[in-house]
Formats: structure tokens, sequence, C-alpha cells
């Protein structure tokens, strides 16, 4: 209830409408969105965030105790002195490293031959007086002298890239003010490559510029002029001996490539972009090892002569059970990153045909995956390993005696007692006969009789699956009695691309019915029962909330919505937005298909707000967020308070100074946190 608030703000209706294939549709919201975005200084629209955060503001201050007390939990279990396990890259070993009580990290490096330490970035110093900083990239170049810096202050995702002097830490110059991705260096250490976003901050070209020239002259390497969805990135062979040019969707993609130490040759294209043929490539040993689904759902593994790279054959056959994700090419073995019934699984394979090594994990349920590995002819392999109940822990492999050697344990200062902890993981079945796997958490003592609370997190969108990891925060929620669950729901590749595909386009219903089912299975399981499930998602995640309080309401108790994407149609229908185009494989494109603008219609969180009660909502939204823009949430906001029969809590807080990711420093980050476990367990009833 709200009774101890102000009344919530409200925002004007102002009559404006559309029409596309035949129906019109009312959008009385519509002004919220500036019309000089990226650029937002429209007055109506800044006094409403304003008076939405004020809002939230007010609903804190009775509450900031609890706030406070949660906030000193989940800092109390971050080791305020932490730092990284050294990686070796060359002459030098790097790690990273956090003061006491500093925001950011510092990054340093010292000679493998012995030496002092170098602090080569101080993240504290790059954020002094400012509210957001995001550090998106740093390479080293070859020659060691010289690192690319891409950082961005204001959220927009707009990054700088500057080269610095690693002897002086002087900036000897900035090359472009609206970088992404991660650039490459020439194997001379004399030029960088980089890809830049042009004004709908579509990331469209990569560039080449030679250290001393006038960036204004970078030469374009590459430029996407065929379809307006892809994306342009770089990368490097393992072996550092090529630079990969890589264009595409969600769906389909194209890679070219070049000599690093000439990169300014014509790029060699390893085969012509076809419709829904994804693949990736590294280079070792003379050859391309190329992962593709062209011929099998869930991909193979292939290789290549570098002299004719389209003519691809087989090394791992695709298999229904077994999800080929991603390759590394060693000197001595590839490397491959495979999922295997929901479960991570990396798999060594030499290059003379011998059987496939596995490296052994022991857990039933666990997120597990290559850490850094910057060198070709590595003495062991560095991995990261967790499940929900095991911290983070960084290992190294060694293929020759098949052993892991653990480097580090993710320290919780305050103290954590894994043998407290029980995880479990359900198959709980669909409305259609699927079954969707459930990853679950809880203390030891929970009773599965639905009267404790239960806290169920999801996202389902672009083939990420949500790993069952670990996270010192939701201890917070354990010990005070809820169970923790994902929901590994279809439009994530949990259980294969074909899972991810299950999701998109036609299909999408799939996943809002995977999520609401596994709610219901949980309840069927005495984990909870309705009005006892707080539910999160962010991003698309966030769109899956939008959908499931509209459909289902009275299965949640409380509801957090992050940056969630939940203008739909609107935004699908706008070529113009960031990440549109790119988008229409996935979804469908509502300009030119009519059953595609039914279908975004069905379902689109705005779209579907109906006078009926809601749970109590905190949504979430970044002014700068490029990815999903602000007036999404505040436009959902404005047509849920209109529209709503109940006095439930509903809150819109908006990040003035940030983007897509929320507060950038890991203490602001972490009292967001604090700030939406006090929203969930007041609205539970289950606050102390």
């Amino acid at each position: 209830m709200t009774d101890q608030l102000p009344p919530p703000p409200k925002a004007d209706q102002r009559p404006y409408s559309y029409t596309r294939h035949g129906e019109t549709i009312q959008d009385p919201w519509h002004w919220l969105r500036d019309e000089g975005y990226p650029k937002v200084d429209d007055k109506d629209v800044l006094d409403y965030l304003k008076a939405e955060n004020a809002y939230f503001e007010a609903w804190k201050k009775p509450h900031e105790p609890l706030v406070e007390t949660i906030f000193q939990e989940l800092k109390g279990r971050q080791k305020e002195d932490d730092s990284s396990v050294p990686v070796k890259d060359g002459d030098y070993l790097y790690w990273w490293a956090f003061q006491p009580g500093a925001q950011y990290r510092q990054w340093y490096r010292k000679p493998v031959a012995g030496g002092a330490d170098q602090l080569i970035l101080d993240e504290v110093k790059e954020a002094e007086g400012k509210e957001y900083f995001r550090l998106g990239a740093m390479q080293v170049s070859p020659n060691g002298k010289l690192a690319a810096i891409l950082a961005d202050d204001d959220g927009s995702e707009r990054f700088k890239l500057k080269i610095r002097d690693l002897a002086t830490g002087k900036d000897l110059e900035t090359v472009t003010a609206v970088g992404i991705g991660s650039p490459v260096w020439s194997a001379d250490s004399k030029a960088v490559l980089f890809t830049e976003v042009n004004d709908n901050w579509r990331s469209y070209r990569a560039r080449y510029h030679r250290l001393g020239d006038d960036p204004r002259n970078a030469r374009t390497i590459y430029e996407e002029t065929q379809d307006k969805g892809f994306s342009v990135g770089l990368g490097k062979s393992q072996d550092k001996s090529l630079i990969f040019v890589s264009t595409g969707d969600n769906r389909t993609s194209e890679v070219r490539f070049v000599s690093a130490a000439d990169p300014l040759q014509p790029l060699t294209l390893i085969s012509p972009r076809k419709e829904n043929r994804l693949y990736e490539a590294d280079a070792a040993h003379g050859k391309l090892w190329i992962v593709t689904n062209d011929d099998h759902i869930n991909f193979r593994l292939a290789s290549a002569d570098i002299a004719r790279p389209g003519d691809w054959h087989d090394v791992i056959k695709g298999s229904d059970r077994t999800y080929i994700r991603g390759v590394s090419a060693f000197r001595n073995e590839l490397v491959v990153t495979v999922r295997e019934d929901g479960l991570d699984q990396l798999l060594l394979k030499d290059y003379r045909g011998g059987p496939i090594g596995r490296v052994p994990f022991k857990e039933a349920s666990y997120s597990a995956g290559l850490g850094s590995n910057p060198e070709f002819d590595p003495a062991a392999y560095r991995l990261s390993y967790s499940s929900m109940v095991t911290p983070g822990t960084v290992y190294d492999y060694d293929p020759k005696s098949k052993t892991l050697v653990t480097l580090k344990v993710q320290e919780i200062p305050s103290g954590y007692d894994p043998s407290q902890y029980v995880t479990e993981r359900l198959m709980i079945p669909a409305r259609d006969g699927k079954k969707v796997p459930v990853s679950i958490v809880y203390k030891k003592g929970y009773k599965k009789d639905g009267s404790q609370p239960l806290f169920l997190y999801a996202y389902g969108a672009y083939g990420y699956a949500i790993p069952p990891s670990f996270s010192s925060a939701r201890l917070s929620l354990l010990d005070r009695g809820f169970a923790y669950a994902i929901a590994h729901i279809r439009g994530g590749d949990d259980l294969g691309y074909g899972w991810y595909l299950d999701g998109t386009a036609k299909n999408r219903w799939n996943t809002f019915h995977d999520f609401v089912d596994a709610a219901k299975g949980l309840n069927a399981a005495g984990f909870a029962r309705p009005g006892r499930i707080a539910i999160q998602g962010g991003s698309a995640g966030g769109k899956l909330m939008g959908v499931v309080v509209n459909t289902d309401p009275k299965l949640w108790g409380a509801v957090i919505a992050d940056v969630p994407f939940v203008d739909v149609v609107n935004t699908m229908l706008d070529d113009t937005l960031p990440l549109t185009p790119g988008e229409w494989p996935v979804w469908g494109n509502p300009i030119t298909d009519p059953a595609a603008f039914k279908l975004l219609k069905s379902y689109s969180p705005y779209d579907n707000v109906t006078a009926q009660a809601y749970p109590p909502m905190l949504v979430t939204a970044g002014l700068n967020d490029p990815r999903v823009t602000y007036w999404e949430p505040a436009k959902w906001v404005a047509r849920l308070r209109a529209t709503k029969t109940d006095s439930n809590l509903l809150m819109l807080k908006t990040n003035m100074g940030a983007g897509h990711g929320g507060k950038s420093g890991r203490w602001d980050s972490l009292k967001e946190v604090a700030e939406d476990y006090t929203f969930v367990l007041t609205q539970l009833g289950v606050a102390k």
C-alpha cells in the first residue's frame, strides 16, 4: 500500500495516434520521447522524470535503515582490496586490483623476469568528478609500450579511444570519440584498428589509424553498406597472425581477415553471408578453425586452409546433444566450448586427430568457461568456474597432467559456509510439454510448503543463457528465508541453439509461457504460492516482466523491471533507433509484415496494459541508455498509473547520468541492489 506516500506523479495525456496495416493505435504518452534524442532537454520530459525520482526517494526515505543494513551486508561480502590472478602476456604479468574503499579498479603489470609493479591505468583517477565511468577495453601494443584505451563517461556507450604511453602515463592522441568494441593492434605496434558507431549508435565500420597521423584521416578498411541491421566487429586470432573483421546480426554473419603484419592489404572474405547462417573463426598452423550452424542447428567445428577459406571440412560434426559455442586455437590443442544437457563443458582436441579430452567438473550444476588466455602457447589454460553454492573460482588446467590447479576462490570477508545452502535443478513442464530447466538455491531448513518466499529471475532472449553461478548478493535474500530460482526459458540457448530459436519471432510466446509455467511448477513443488513470488528481469528480460504482469498479475508479489524493453511495437516500427533493424530477424519486422505487427502487438507490454490490479512494481531507466531508450519504461509506467485499478506501489527510477547498466561504481551498484531487495522485502512483508 502507498498510504504514507504523496500522490504519485501523473504524466499528461496528449493526443497522438498512428495507423499501420489498417489499425489505428492511440499513444497519448508519445510526447515523453524527446524529439532531440539522444540529447534530452525537453523541460516537460525532464520534469516528469524528476518527479518520478522524487516519488521513489519519498518511498525510500523511511526504509533507509533497511537499505543501509542490506548495503552493508552486500559490501561486507566484497573483499575491499580484491585483485585478479596475474595473467602472462609476453614479457609481462597483468592484473587489476581494488584499493580499500575504492569504487573502481587499478590496472598493473610487472616484468616476468622480475621488477617493480607498474600502474598502467587508474580507473579511480579516470572517474574523478564523473557521475559515470566505464572502461570498455584496454589493449596493450605487441611491443608493450602503448595501450589503446576505450572509456565511456556518460553511459551512452560511445567510447573515446585514446593511445597512452605506458612509460610516462601520458595520452598521446584521441583517435575517436565514438568507438565501441575492442581495438586491435597491428603486429608492428605502429597502428591501431577500431570500430565506430554512427549517429544511430550502430557499429557500422572498421578503421585503421597510423599513430602520429591526423585521426580524421583514418582509413576505413570495411564499412557495412548492405544491411543496416548488421554490426561490425574486430578480433585477432589466438596466434596473433590475423585480424578478423566480422559483420552480422543475431541470425546471419560474415567474416573477413587480413594479416596483422600488413592490415592495409585487401581483406579476404571467408564465405559470403547466407541468411540464417552464423559462423566465426580462429586461426593457427596455417588453417582457419570455424564454428558454424550451416548443416546442424547445434553447430559444427570445421577447418579450412587459409588459401581456400571457403572450403570447409568437418573436425567435429554437429550433434543433437552437444551444442558447440566457440573455439580457441592454441599451439597444441583446440579448446572447444560446448554445452551438453544445459551444462558448460570444455573439450580439448589435438591437431593430430587424437581422442577428444574433457576438463573435469564435479558438481551437478555449475557455470564454467575459458578465462583470460592471451598467449598462443600457455603453460596451462586459465578457467573460470562457479555454481549456485560455490563462489567464483579461478583454475589453471594442465592438459598434460589433466589436473585443475586452484589459483583463487572468491573471498567472502563477512563469512560464508557453503554447507548451509542447497542447490537443485528441476525440469518443469511447460504447457506445450517442453521441460524447462530451473536452477534453485536456498538455505538449509527452507520449508517446501508454500510458506516461504521465492525470488525468480529470467532473461530469455538473444540466445543468452543465464548461468547457474554464484552471487554473494543473493545471500541477503537466502538468509531471510527466500529461495532463489533461475528459469532457463526458451529464447536463451541453455539447451542448444534450437532452444533459442523456439523463443523468437513466431515462437516468442513460448518464452513468456515458460516463465509463468515455471513459476506455477515451483508453487506446486512447495517453493512458494501465488502472491509470494518476487520476479526480476532486465532489458529484454524487462519485456518478460511486462508481459507476465499483464497476463498473470496475481502470481507475483513484487516485480523489478530493469531498463525494460516494453514499448515493443513503436520501437520495432522505428528503423532510426539503434537496435531496431538488427532485431527484425529475432522479433519480426512489423513495417513490412502484417503478421509480425499483429504478433508484436499481442504481447507488447505497453500496448496491453488493462484495467486490472497489478502487483507492486519497481521500474528503472537510464537517461543515456542507447539500448532501451528511457521513454519506454517512462511511457509504460505512465500508462500503468492511468489504467490499473489497485493502490499497489508503482515506481519509476531513472538514472539521469547513466545508461543501460545502471550506476558504474562497485559500491554505487551495490546500493542499487540494496534498494531492489528492500523493495522486495517490504512488499512481501518480510522486511527485517
